[in-house]
């Protein structure tokens, strides 16, 4: 088809997809449990962390994490002892086990008592209009300055060519906005135009077979290449896509 065609097509999903009724099978649910900021935010991250494997696993799971953090996620961060960091130990998505958490949560500590938050940092890390990487790369050396056992494994490198899905969709989240009110728009340090697609098998499949991707490996020049494609439907707003490539793999089986 040609790219007005596709143009056509995926606006059409994204305004099928991009619905408050898509929050019900999608682990946004869980920081969407949240009002306060903060909460927000460390709900929203630690959810995108564990979105790997069975949707209703990931939920489920974020949303147990959510009960261990006493439902208050941000004052547990702030505030728990070290009796009440070990009941994380219990805590297991797939390869996500309680040692992860544990370290999660005072790497989280560190960012939200010495770097002014996850805001602050995923911002001052942003350097250009046309990609969130530099945000990314600065998150990732951040977020490793608490001293213990290290997860590397949980947060993507973006400067060892990882695709970054999870660290992408949380952006989404947190920097997008429009009237469906799916995504959150808390921080306007970040324009939605730098946004970078969350790319995964899904949308990667279905960006493969619909002719926006070329590239074979999912990673970082991917989801460059793909949101380049993407940018020239929609400049400033590029990643409303990722509805549209998502709906149509998990749903449509496109």
């Amino acid at each position: 088809m040609s790219n007005q065609d596709l143009e056509d097509f995926l606006n059409e999903k994204v305004e099928k997809y991009n619905q408050p009724e898509f929050i019900e099978t999608d682990p946004i649910q869980v920081p969407k449990q949240f009002i306060k900021k903060e909460n927000i935010e460390i709900a929203g991250f630690l959810a995108a962390t564990i979105a790997w494997g069975n949707r209703a696993a990931i939920i489920k799971n974020a949303l147990r994490l959510m009960a261990m953090l006493d439902n208050q996620p941000h004052d547990f961060v702030l505030n728990a002892s070290e009796e009440e960091l070990n009941r994380l130990q219990k805590f297991v998505h797939r390869t996500f086990n309680g040692n992860d958490c544990i370290y999660f949560i005072r790497s989280l500590r560190n960012i939200y008592k010495n770097r002014e938050g996850l805001q602050t940092v995923f911002e001052n890390g942003y350097q250009t209009e046309e990609s969130v990487k530099s945000a990314l790369a600065h998150f990732y050396s951040v977020f490793f300055e608490t001293k213990g056992e290290r997860t590397r494994k949980h947060i993507s490198n973006v400067n060892k060519g990882a695709s970054a899905k999870r660290l992408n969709m949380y952006l989404r989240w947190m920097c997008r906005s429009d009237k469906s009110g799916v995504d959150f728009g808390l921080w306007n340090g970040i324009p939605q135009r730098a946004l970078m697609l969350p790319l995964d098998l899904h949308t990667g499949n279905v960006g493969r077979k619909l002719g926006l991707l070329q590239r074979r490996s999912n990673d970082w020049k991917a989801v460059e290449e793909i949101t380049a494609f993407l940018r020239e439907f929609d400049p400033n707003d590029p990643i409303k896509y990722d509805f549209a490539l998502f709906g149509l793999g998990v749903f449509e089986k496109f």
